[in-house]
């Protein structure tokens, strides 16, 4: 790594903090050398880890922090902050007879048969949400200007009271802002500290419960996402940093702070859409399109589905779901997220008897804070992570690299006080029922994801990662029967290189309803240009070469009466009569690869128009350092691990990862070592390693011996 004082700075780094770690990833583009680092995450104060793996990053490389060109950061402040409640007291102003909106939701019961059930809470309580005198028509016609004189008066009230923001949601204002905007204006002259969101900028889509609702969540979260990210400028400045400070954005492209704590909505997937692009950028590398991300770490595991290179993209989210896996019983969100199913499944989810006398395994999970047994940290219940130890996978003098010893003992003696003891079982037996329960929560939720989006889990390798993804991922493949299994280098913080290959980039979106026998192109054409000259603007400011700039259109689609749509792409330049084909030809093609048929022989209609600006992709070099020696001996040694084919413990050959090169090949059972993550692999399986150091495990290719 090249030390300080260099003439141009070429590092950059990402920074995820994970529920239980806080990870980090330096790269120098010149040479593609990496350097990684791992500390437990700060939960009372995130960024004092963010500071501390950083300080000890730039020690090991020799570097200061103004040898920094740019860091990248996700965070998951913002869904805390929702799902916790503890963001700003807020308002909202809505339309006159519009103000229950947000509680009325769509008049649907999720779970039809469910006597208590429990509906999404609005963050703003009746007490504070207000009617207001204005009327938009739905195709954008005013038929009634704002109150301005009622809308002061009413902010001052409110600033009186203690209010700390407003939000403004007006019927049909994705057609014409002019009262939101003139709400605004009101707002500002009356209560100048008051934060105010307007839905025409936050979410200017059709559907008023869920627009309303991402601009109460974008202002209830902002000082909050605004006092978290000047606080951590202020620590890197202090250390002297000198670069651009970005933050990934739910969609996985990266904003400025700037944007960020304006769009503060935009971070609610922040930390786990860069993991999902990491998957994206190995598969890419290693010439695989299509594969499912798998991303365990401390407290959640992430499955994402990675479709010709890219991760899906999804407009609709829900975030505070009553139930976890239920649709429709969490607060809509109109942004745009990376499609991904997150389930409390990690190394540190708690394992317990439930009153049924079953097996449990999450989602409550340790945390960091006080951790799993045998993190020695004061933590009592045992957790994935002991069950993992106890079983032989983990050396517990070399977690991460040595630097945290743990405790086995401890371990064990938690198993069997509250698990084996009770259900009258052996330690051992207890501990690989821990872990292949996780495996088969992990795998089942994988099966739906995959099959919920019209592919099939046995056509897609799975890459793991996380720092107990490469534990995991072999169970977990051979449950799904993924056809093989990748795990990347340096896999206990590959979510931090998904902040590495991250462009700068952000959607914008307009609402404009019509039937596609009948549109207007010549509006078609200026709303384009309009949204895209709105994103040139944005990356320009940010730092982005215009000629560098690209924009993608697409368009929300469905059969006409129908409740739910279809987004296809849109060609660029000037659009005309001769594209009606295209499109529909287009919206046909994606509805089958959605639903494996064709729909009905009815007309279509477009809603809503989206443009993607994004600047370029930073790229990854590989390391052109040294080979290692000849006689590098990668296999450290052997120690007894648990294995069901046997149904006992087998002396299993220890690999050092580090010294694993392009062409190396190995057959299970085996277990590969690094700092940040251990690869456990199964009896009769092939281990190949390729040209990206990546390690592809065919499962049950050899044979078992006895």
């Amino acid at each position: 790594m090249k030390t300080s004082g260099s003439p141009a700075a070429t590092f950059r780094i990402g920074v995820d903090i994970g529920g239980t770690f806080t990870d980090l990833m330096l790269i120098d583009d010149l040479s593609g050398e990496t350097v990684v680092g791992k500390v437990l995450t700060t939960p009372d104060d995130p960024s004092r880890g963010v500071e501390e793996v950083l300080v000890r990053a730039l020690d090991r490389s020799g570097l200061r922090a103004s040898d920094v060109r740019h860091l990248v950061h996700g965070t998951t402040l913002v869904t805390n902050t929702i799902i916790e409640r503890k963001g700003a007291s807020t308002a909202l102003l809505a339309t006159r007879g519009f103000r229950d909106s947000v509680e009325i939701g769509r008049e649907h019961r999720y779970e039809l048969y469910d006597l208590f059930l429990e509906m999404p809470v609005p963050l703003t309580p009746r007490h504070l949400r207000f009617d207001v005198p204005e009327r938009m028509a739905a195709g954008g016609e005013m038929l009634r200007e704002v109150d301005e004189e009622f809308v002061e008066a009413l902010a001052a009230e409110l600033a009186e009271r203690g209010i700390e923001a407003v939000a403004i949601s007006f019927l049909h204002s994705f057609a014409n802002p002019a009262n939101e905007r003139a709400a605004r204006r009101a707002v500002n002259r009356a209560a100048p500290r008051m934060r105010v969101s307007i839905s025409s900028e936050v979410a200017p889509e059709i559907r008023e419960y869920e627009r309303a609702s991402t601009t109460i969540a974008n202002v209830y979260v902002q000082p909050l996402a605004e006092q978290y990210l000047s606080g951590l400028e202020g620590r890197l400045s202090d250390l002297g940093f000198e670069g651009s400070f970005f933050v990934m954005l739910s969609s996985g492209g990266i904003a400025t702070v700037d944007t960020a704590t304006r769009f503060p909505i935009r971070l609610l997937e922040s930390g786990p859409a860069a993991g999902a692009l990491a998957a994206a950028s190995l598969g890419a590398d290693a010439g695989v399109d299509n594969l499912l991300s798998f991303d365990m770490g401390g407290t959640t595991a992430k499955l994402c589905v990675i479709a010709d290179r890219r991760p899906a993209v999804t407009y609709d989210f829900e975030v505070d779901r009553r139930y976890r896996f239920r649709k429709g019983s969490g607060l809509p969100v109109k942004v745009p997220v990376i499609e991904m199913i997150e389930i409390g499944a990690g190394g540190g989810s708690i394992a317990r008897i439930n009153p049924l006398g079953l097996l449990k395994i999450g989602p409550e999970s340790a945390g960091s804070d006080p951790g799993p047994v045998c993190y020695g940290l004061g933590g009592t219940q045992p957790t994935v992570t002991d069950a993992d130890l106890v079983l032989g996978y983990l050396d517990p003098h070399y977690f991460l690299g040595g630097r945290m010893e743990l405790d086995a003992e401890a371990a064990r003696r938690s198993i069997e006080a509250r698990i084996a003891g009770p259900m009258g079982l052996s330690v051992t037996e207890a501990a690989w029922g821990i872990h292949q329960l996780v495996n088969e929560n992990m795998a089942n939720a994988a099966r739906v994801h995959v099959v919920e989006r019209g592919k099939s889990p046995r056509s897609l390798p799975l890459a793991a990662f996380g720092g107990a993804g490469p534990v995991h991922g072999y169970r977990v493949a051979e449950l799904t029967g993924s056809p093989s299994l990748v795990l990347p280098p340096s896999a206990g913080v590959t979510s931090a290189l998904g902040f590495l290959v991250a462009p700068l980039a952000f959607d914008f979106v307009q609402s404009h309803y019509a039937r596609l026998d009948d549109l207007d192109w010549e509006y078609l054409n200026r709303l384009f240009a309009y949204l895209e000259r709105q994103g040139t603007e944005l990356l320009t400011a940010s730092g982005v070469v215009p000629d560098e700039i690209t924009h993608a259109r697409s368009v929300d689609i469905r059969y006409i009466g129908q409740g739910h749509e279809v987004r296809v792409p849109v060609p660029g330049g000037s659009l005309g009569e001769d594209d009606e084909l295209p499109l529909q030809q287009s919206f046909d093609r994606v509805y089958r690869e959605l639903y494996g048929r064709s729909g009905p022989a009815v007309g279509l209609e477009a809603l809503t128009w989206r443009v993607v600006s994004s600047g370029p992709a930073p790229s990854i070099h590989q390391p052109t350092g040294d080979p290692p020696p000849a006689d590098r001996g990668a296999l450290k040694g052997m120690r007894p691990a648990y294995f069901p084919e046997y149904s006992d413990y087998r002396d299993t050959p220890v690999y050092d990862r580090y010294l694993l090169r392009p062409g190396d090949e190995m057959t299970g059972q085996a277990i590969i070592e690094e700092r940040e993550s251990t690869a456990v692999v199964g009896p009769g399986a092939r281990i190949r390693v390729d040209s990206q150091l990546n390690l592809v495990v065919t499962p049950g290719v050899g044979d078992v011996g006895e």
